[in-house]
Parts: structure tokens; sequence; C-alpha cells
């Protein structure tokens, strides 16, 4: 009986070299029963990427017909192209108890909060220190000076939002930064409202059965 829950939306952001594809891979791995969630997009494929994997691809059009019927979660323009989170694969991914893993922005934080706050957990996730940060996208060794020089600007802005979001993890070590992240999930599975079985199980027990 105690398996039937429903599943979590759970908003990881984070600025660009805290550490946050590092942990969403490792959280990934060792829970089965969850999945990232899979985004639409005007743009147009990369080599290797895969329809339905990697993204939803849709002209213009199709993503403008999407938006009036209400069927995005959570929608933006990035420069020239469009990206949505389609909300008819993640409530059926919900009501069938699975996680769904998002890697968006505080915009699309806020927009996700808007439409289904209920199964929403936000976590933010922070570098120890912004010198530390720009060691780590400097280590990367796929950015120019340029490059990297807009990433940090651009991180102090996310970062400012750091305060509108349920948990917050300083990932200073990632071995400590997974702990915390595994308890926050393990906590927000636990919670009364999610446990869909505990209503007929305290039935049962209240009746004699």
């Amino acid at each position: 009986m105690k398996t039937q829950r429903r599943g979590l939306m759970i908003v990881l952001s984070s600025p660009s070299g805290a550490g946050k594809t590092t942990l969403t891979r490792q959280l990934l791995s060792e829970n089965q029963n969850m999945a990232m969630s899979v985004s639409a997009t005007t743009r147009r494929p990369r080599p290797g990427e895969v329809d339905g994997r990697d993204y939803f691809f849709v002209d213009k059009n199709a993503f403008s017909t999407m938006i009036e019927e209400g069927e995005f979660l959570e929608h933006a323009k990035v420069f020239d192209n469009y990206y949505g989170t389609p909300r008819g694969p993640v409530e059926e991914s919900l009501e069938q108890g699975k996680d769904v893993i998002f890697d968006i922005d505080w915009q699309g934080a806020q927009q996700l909060t808007q439409a289904a706050s209920d199964d929403l957990v936000k976590i933010f996730i922070l570098p120890p220190g912004m010198q530390e940060l720009e060691k780590r996208l400097r280590s990367r060794a796929q950015d120019s000076d340029e490059v990297i020089s807009k990433r940090m600007s651009k991180s102090e802005a996310e970062i400012s939002h750091w305060a509108e979001y349920d948990y917050v993890i300083v990932n200073e070590e990632v071995e400590v930064a997974m702990a915390e992240l595994t308890a926050i999930v393990i906590a927000e599975r636990l919670k009364r409202k999610r446990q869909l079985w505990l209503n007929p199980f305290v039935k049962t027990l209240v009746q004699g059965g």
C-alpha cells in the first residue's frame, strides 16, 4: 500500500558554473523514478539531438498555438527562439508518482509557481564564492574571456533571486551538496499531501481494519 504518491516538480536553478548539471545528473542516476522535463523549442535540432528526447521541436506557428491553448506550464523567448514546458507529459508523470526535474531560470520558476505551486519544489544552487565560480568557468576551457565575463555578469543578476526559492544549497563540496539535495527530495516526497495512500490507510485503522 505504501507506494502511491503524487510526483514532484523539482526546479534546480543556479548561475552557470555552480555545479547544477553535476548534481542533476547524479540525482537522476540515483533515482529510477525520476526524469528530466523535456522542453518544446522552435530552434532547429543540433547534430545528435533527437526529437522527444532532447527537445520537442516545433515551428513558431505550432508554438504560438500551444501558448494560446494553455499547453505550457512556462515558456520564454531566448534570443530568436522560443522554449516552453509542455503541461501534458509533466502532469502524466506526476499522476504516475514520477518526479520531474526542471533545469530553468528564476523567470521559469516564477511561471511554474503560478501554474502548479502545490507540486513544486524550488532549489537554488549557489557557489561558495564568485572567485570560485569564475575559476570553475575557466576550468571548463570552453569559453572565451568575453563569454566568461558575460556569464559572470549574468550570474550576479541570477543570484539576486535566491530568496524566491524554497531551499538554497551552497555547493562548496559536491558530496555535501548532493547529500543535502537528496535530503530535500526525501523530505518533500514524505509530505502528507503527497502520500495518496495515507487517507484510505488511516480509514482502515480507525475502522479496526
